[in-house]
């Protein structure tokens, strides 16, 4: 891949955290999947969660949006507490995930998805069946995220025949809908080939701008290319921080990944 390490631009430089996490615990039956976590997430940057399976990411992601509530610690964005809000109010505060497409309405159209999403920002939420008309407002809205993320010309078909690629995308736009501050994305890329590989890269450094994006990605040539800041997980704890290019050769890295006769050469 030819596109510069993220890590050696300007954005390298660590600023003012919009979200962090102090002393962050999960317990499960005794074993601890998230170990005193710290993680302070820039302003503005693409902040990348990595390790092996097992580390800790998406249990992790989960505390850092609702899904989970942590066994101890804290997750502040600015001066507001998270730890202990539901998911909607932690969206509501500006903090949103994306989510696979074939987790919702296969038979909706993207345009249709779009409107749905805009509409929960206003509490109207997902009774679409009684509000028609009030969804209709959001249809130029829908629109233009629609265009942003490359499915203007797929607005009207049904969602679940959209290519792997196009759903990934619209799941973006359902995210952007809710206008958020902090946007995290679950392995943005996951099961993508090449030419869908490189269209969500394009697609998440225009997203990007005047946001944060936190990802959890196992491609290391995806992190590479967006992320300015690394956190590399093992086993529940924070192995190691810094940009990319710092962190690639470090041999705590390279023994969690691939072991210790590697790390040895």
């Amino acid at each position: 891949m030819g596109a510069p390490m993220a890590g050696d631009r300007e954005h390298g430089a660590l600023s003012v955290p919009v979200l962090k996490a102090r002393g962050l615990v999960r317990e499960f039956r005794g074993f601890r999947a998230v170990d005193g976590v710290d993680l302070d997430v820039a302003e503005g940057g693409v902040h990348a969660l990595v390790g092996p399976n097992g580390a800790g990411k998406t249990t992790l992601f989960n505390l850092l949006t609702g899904f989970l509530k942590p066994t101890a610690g804290s997750v502040r964005l600015g001066e507001q507490e998270l730890a202990g809000r539901s998911p909607e109010a932690i969206t509501r505060l500006g903090v949103a995930r994306s989510f696979q497409i074939t987790s919702l309405f296969a038979e909706l159209t993207p345009h249709q998805h779009v409107e749905l999403a805009l509409a929960s920002r206003t509490g109207l939420g997902w009774r679409f069946w009684r509000s028609d008309r009030a969804l209709a407002r959001f249809a130029g809205r829908a629109g233009e995220l629609l265009e942003q993320v490359g499915l203007s010309g797929h607005g009207g078909v049904p969602a679940g025949s959209l290519s792997y690629g196009s759903k990934r995308a619209l799941e973006l736009a359902l995210a952007l809908a809710l206008d958020p501050k902090v946007l995290l994305l679950d392995e943005p890329t996951a099961g993508m080939g090449v030419e869908d590989l490189e269209r969500i890269i394009e697609l998440i450094r225009k997203i990007r701008t005047g946001r944060t994006v936190i990802l959890v990605e196992h491609n290391m040539n995806v992190v590479a290319s967006l992320a300015e800041r690394v956190t590399v997980l093992q086993h529940g704890k924070v192995l190691i921080e810094g940009p990319y290019a710092e962190i690639r050769h470090d041999p705590r890295v390279i023994t969690a990944y691939l072991g210790d006769s590697h790390a040895a050469r």
